[in-house]
């Protein structure tokens, strides 16, 4: 499998100087296994580019697109307006959610109405289908089979454990440590797996001030990296107020205690 990342912040995307280089869009993961499936982890802001690479990609050629949402929280579905093969007639794009269909629908219409946006979901060109998914019912897509499992979040949030190609890689953002069944269910799904993108958006000191906010720090992402045999973690979900510098530092520490830690920045590509 290769992942790359079009966009890696949380809660609202920083398009400023100083937060470029590791980058300001929130959170969009492609996840391409050898036959070229594509599988697509949330619709933040990264969503716009990651689009337009697509539709190249395509080059008007019919296709297939699978977008798993987390959770319907606005930093995770604030590109799909502008994902460009929504407004492409030769594309079909299925959404997965933890969520019915008729649910999953009305939200995902719900922020293309007026007076929010110019064009309604009905009147896309692609062709759409919406997948309920449930908490340990893993599902295919392409050659990979994918297990949602459930996040201590507020209102809710899903974490995906792909296998694929001889791989495996955990994609777990918006998680609060803290909750002994999401914390247990959280080292099942990751132990041994190949590569870990967590949530690390706080400090250990600014945690306390949040406790309840729904994110982790970098300090229980690598510990619990280390402790179920991960082998390599990315930390993900980048608070808006940690510029690069502050990033950097983060990263150094988080490695001081679990050595394969690096930073999920936009445009990084990974082969798993």
């Amino acid at each position: 499998m290769t992942v790359r990342f079009w966009g890696v912040r949380g809660s609202i995307p920083t398009p400023e100087a100083g937060f470029l280089k590791v980058g300001g869009n929130t959170s969009c993961v492609e996840v391409v296994a050898a036959d070229g499936t594509t599988l697509v982890l949330d619709a933040g802001t990264g969503a716009r580019s990651l689009g337009y690479a697509l539709a190249a990609r395509a080059a008007g050629r019919e296709g297939e697109i699978h977008l798993a949402l987390s959770h319907f929280h606005w930093d995770h579905l604030q590109g799909l307006p502008f994902f460009a093969p929504l407004y492409t007639p030769s594309q079909t794009v299925r959404f997965y959610a933890a969520t019915d269909d008729e649910h999953m629908l009305a939200l995902l219409r719900g922020q293309m109405t007026h007076p929010y946006f110019p064009v309604p979901f009905g009147d896309l060109a692609a062709a759409t289908q919406t997948h309920q998914v449930r908490d340990g019912e893993p599902f295919e897509v392409g050659p990979m089979t994918v297990l949602p499992f459930p996040l201590h979040h507020p209102q809710g949030a899903h974490g995906y454990r792909i296998e694929c190609d001889g791989a495996v890689v955990v994609y777990a953002t918006d998680y609060e440590h803290g909750s002994p069944a999401h914390d247990e269910g959280m080292r099942e799904v990751c132990a041994g797996a190949d590569l870990l993108i967590s949530d690390a958006q706080y400090t250990p000191d600014e945690y306390p001030l949040r406790e309840g906010w729904g994110h982790t720090t970098w300090q229980h992402a690598a510990e619990l990296a280390a402790g179920v045999g991960v082998g390599h973690l990315l930390l993900f979900h980048h608070d808006p107020s940690h510029d690069d510098a502050a990033l950097a530092r983060i990263c150094a520490q988080a490695q001081a205690l679990f050595p394969a830690t690096g930073l999920a920045t936009e445009g990084l590509e990974v082969r798993v």
